[in-house]
């Protein structure tokens, strides 16, 4: 049985975690994490699908791909190291290896964010600053988890943390507890297409780094794929995994009963950030929710899915509490999957009853009260039937605002 636990990064057995104000770009207000494990871990990442990817992204990625072990990450907020060219990857390796010096790990292992402004340098002696300062406050407390969480956020109100723990087959015999918590940073230039923020999560669960790999890539098309705030997919998207076995359950070598509790904690956790940064997005009143069911494919069901959120019409309509239907049924029509639109029925639904919307090729009379009601509430949740076979999914958005445009421009300043 997995269960809700408190905490972020910190609450698995062998993490710690720290921040700082190193003054980057924020005054009066942290703006650089720190996560340590104990001993090596195994390492799991997907990144941004961008063409132009920042200098940490193609950092991370080697370690991910190549070295596939790694024991400290690095982030800094407010300046996204992105379209730096070689200086951008130069200050990756002095902070990796100033890094690995000061704490007697390889510099190779030393993973790195950075989020914020596109363009900018990043002051090398601020950031050597901010790793000596977060070496004397290292804990492995769920205070310090909570307050890394809040040091890599930008226009994000809420800082996002989620933990979970569960019982696997013990190396000792019986059973022992097992721990997975992450964290994430997210509220603009965010759309699917991997995992559209920064994110990080840590396990004691031991587990082989090819099966890590391949839970996280299993989880991620329907968690961090299915969000969008504004279409735009960031440069810096980075999401990674950290497992260092601590917990001293027999090791997960292969796709067995483990294996599927860890992927499906893993789901719990990546589910829960994702959906939270969805709900804050830039400026947004509320999170906005599409199920669709009924599908031929998977894949059908995720496109028109996520063709809704992503509408800015529907983020609109949703921000204006205008119950107009024709926004959702335009958003699925134009996602590029072939359905009948007379077999299709969808509905608004609400935390006291549903409203149908659209039901054998025609819009249908409906209560204008209760729907505003409905959308009026912080969650706003619709569900599309598409009578079509036995596949579902899930997509996260939110209403378009104007602070959203009041956010974004001014975003350098």
């Amino acid at each position: 049985m997995i269960s809700k636990i408190s905490g972020g990064v910190t609450a698995a057995k062998g993490f710690s975690a720290a921040c700082c104000a190193a003054g980057i770009k924020y005054q009066g207000r942290t703006d650089m994490a720190m996560i340590l494990s104990a001993v090596p871990c195994n390492v799991a990442g997907t990144f941004t699908t961008n063409r132009v990817k920042a200098a940490p992204v193609l950092w991370d990625s080697r370690i991910v791909y190549d070295v596939r072990q790694a024991q400290a990450v690095v982030v800094n907020a407010g300046i996204a190291n992105a379209a730096t060219g070689d200086e951008g990857m130069a200050l990756c390796a002095q902070t990796a290896d100033f890094t690995g010096k000061l704490f007697g790990i390889p510099a190779d292992s030393v993973l790195l964010g950075s989020t914020g402004v596109i363009g900018p340098n990043i002051p090398i002696d601020k950031i050597t600053a901010g790793v000596s300062a977060m070496k004397e406050t290292l804990s492995d407390t769920e205070e310090a988890g909570t307050a890394a969480s809040k040091a890599i956020m930008t226009t994000d109100t809420v800082n996002k943390e989620f933990a979970v723990e569960f019982d696997l087959p013990a190396a000792a015999g019986g059973s022992v507890t097992v721990r997975l918590g992450g964290m994430s940073k997210g509220s603009g230039m965010i759309h699917p297409n991997m995992c559209t923020m920064l994110g990080y999560v840590t396990t004691d669960c031991c587990i082989s780094q090819p099966l890590l790999q391949k839970a996280l890539s299993a989880v991620v098309p329907d968690t961090f794929n299915m969000i969008s705030v504004d279409g735009d997919t960031s440069t810096n998207d980075t999401l990674l995994v950290l497992s260092n076995g601590q917990a001293g359950n027999i090791p997960i070598l292969e796709e067995n009963e483990s294996y599927a509790v860890f992927c499906e904690a893993l789901f719990s956790v990546c589910r829960d950030l994702a959906v939270k940064m969805a709900g804050d997005g830039e400026g947004a009143t509320h999170l906005v929710e599409m199920y669709v069911k009924g599908a031929d494919t998977r894949e059908h069901a995720r496109t028109l899915a996520r063709s809704v959120v992503s509408s800015s019409l529907v983020k609109a309509m949703i921000y204006g509490k205008d119950a107009n239907c024709g926004r959702i049924l335009c958003a699925l029509g134009y996602a590029g999957v072939d359905f009948d639109p007379k077999d299709i029925e969808l509905w608004l639904n609400g935390a006291d009853g549903d409203v149908c919307f659209y039901q054998n090729g025609r819009t249908q009379d409906f209560d204008e009260d209760r729907a505003l009601a409905i959308l009026s509430e912080t969650a706003v949740r619709f569900t599309c039937d598409m009578h079509m076979g036995t596949e579902e999914a899930t997509a996260w958005g939110c209403d378009l605002t104007y602070d959203y445009v009041k956010i974004n421009g001014d975003y350098r300043s």
